[in-house]
């Protein structure tokens, strides 16, 4: 295998060694490189030896000393990966992407699979698309952690809620996993009926005997959109049933932590909403080793803007004039609620409106900021904000700081426009950061 070279910075290391676009990247210290995986474990040593084809078609051999960062070779390739992203090779009945409505951009259709964006960016893999030469390189290696979508440590219902005849006997690769000592941060989307109850029981009970190399384990609603026409019979979950599947993990969590100190099983935010039940403290969720997953997200923007509100230097005043408006899905919709009424204790004169956002591009069962559209914003707000205010999002709402569009290709700048207002992207959980967003300061 060997990789294309799409550019090379000049000024860099691998450009005064000669190495140009067009060269094909064969090894690194006499490991052939497949990926960006490859590239960046074997390109760490101090001295490099570049093995490489040039666009004559000639072999060159470039050894260059002294590198600090695989990075100082300058190289560019044509994706990040190096390559194709993996494709998911699943049925699931809960899949997200099956209920998606037509007409959207490409990207949003990809399922991927990849156990490389799990390490760089915390996607959750299934196992069923990873090849033996990718388990053997991540022992190898030794890259921790994995973040593996379990579901169920059953293996026929696995095969049956995957629709993938492999994922049964893909759990194995778990214990390979954790025989070598590779981190695991697992998760459980629970469908209703289907693998909770005792099922959960018994996946909890299972992981937890691959503790300390599992260190954790998030279990998340499924999510259900309007967009299910002739999918699997799913059922969305209640105040009851969110509830017996707290019970369970509370259960669960009792008995490991009284052996090992700690939790090792955290809910979605969503199952206490659901359950109408209180969301617990920052220090329920320790080291928030499930934060990618969005679990902890409400009690960890809500200690950091209180941290962040008693910290606050008694001389900053609200500015005179200054219109704030927090746009939020419903689920958050109780918490920012919360912490307004917080700010407005310190300081009265704050002018502050939290609005709910309904979801209705996908359907009023999905309540989660990440989803709203920026159809669905621009409709329910623009009756409400004035001109000239400024209109707090979070982050979640947007594809990334490049590219400042919704899931719908509404940018940004076309909410600035429509509406007549400045937008102010927050992060998810930084509290502080809404803070000081609110204030201007």
């Amino acid at each position: 295998m060997s990789v294309k070279i799409d550019a090379v910075a000049k000024g860099s290391a691998g450009y005064k060694k000669g190495i140009r676009p067009g060269d094909t990247l064969v090894s690194l210290n006499g490991h052939e490189i497949f990926d960006v995986l490859d590239y960046r474990f074997f390109g760490t040593a101090d001295d490099v030896y570049v093995k490489l084809i040039n666009s004559k078609g000639k072999l060159k051999e470039k050894h260059i000393r002294r590198l600090q960062d695989v990075d100082d070779l300058g190289l560019d390739f044509n994706t990040y990966l190096m390559d194709k992203k993996q494709r998911c090779r699943n049925k699931c009945i809960f899949c997200f992407v099956d209920q998606m409505p037509p007409g959207m951009r490409k990207s949003l259709y990809f399922k991927d699979d990849d156990s490389r964006l799990s390490f760089f960016f915390g996607n959750y893999i299934t196992l069923t698309a990873i090849s033996e030469r990718e388990v053997q390189r991540i022992i190898d290696m030794h890259i921790s952690p994995i973040n593996i979508s379990v579901h169920t440590m059953n293996p026929a219902l696995r095969v049956k809620m995957m629709g993938n005849s492999h994922s049964g006997d893909a759990l194995s690769i778990i214990d390979r996993f954790s025989d070598a000592g590779i981190k695991m941060n697992t998760q459980l989307v629970l469908c209703k009926g289907i693998n909770d109850g005792e099922e959960l029981r018994f996946s909890l009970d299972e992981l937890s005997k691959r503790y300390p190399e599992v260190q954790s384990i998030a279990a998340v609603p499924v999510g259900l959109t309007a967009y299910r026409d002739g999918l699997y019979p799913l059922e969305p979950y209640d105040e009851q049933s969110a509830g017996e599947v707290l019970d369970i993990i509370a259960e669960f969590n009792a008995h490991f932590e009284y052996f090992n100190g700690f939790r090792l099983c955290y809910p979605a935010d969503e199952f206490f909403i659901k359950a109408g039940r209180p969301m617990p403290e920052a220090d329920y969720y320790g080291s928030f080793s499930q934060l990618e997953n969005g679990v902890g997200m409400w009690a960890l923007l809500k200690q950091s803007f209180t941290d962040a509100l008693a910290a606050l230097d008694a001389g900053v005043s609200f500015p005179h004039g200054r219109k704030i408006f927090i746009a939020t899905g419903e689920a958050a919709f109780p918490l920012l609620c919360e912490l307004s009424d917080q700010l407005k204790e310190k300081f009265p004169a704050c002018d502050i409106t939290v609005v709910k956002i309904i979801n209705r591009f996908f359907g009023e069962t999905v309540t989660v900021s990440g989803l709203l559209t920026g159809k669905d914003l621009i409709a329910q707000i623009q009756d409400i904000i004035p001109r000239g205010s400024y209109l707090l999002l979070t982050s979640a709402m947007i594809k990334s700081d490049g590219e400042k569009v919704f899931l719908d290709d509404i940018t940004v700048a076309d909410v600035e426009r429509q509406l007549g207002v400045t937008v102010v992207i927050n992060g998810e959980t930084d509290g502080s950061a809404l803070l000081h967003n609110i204030l201007g300061t």
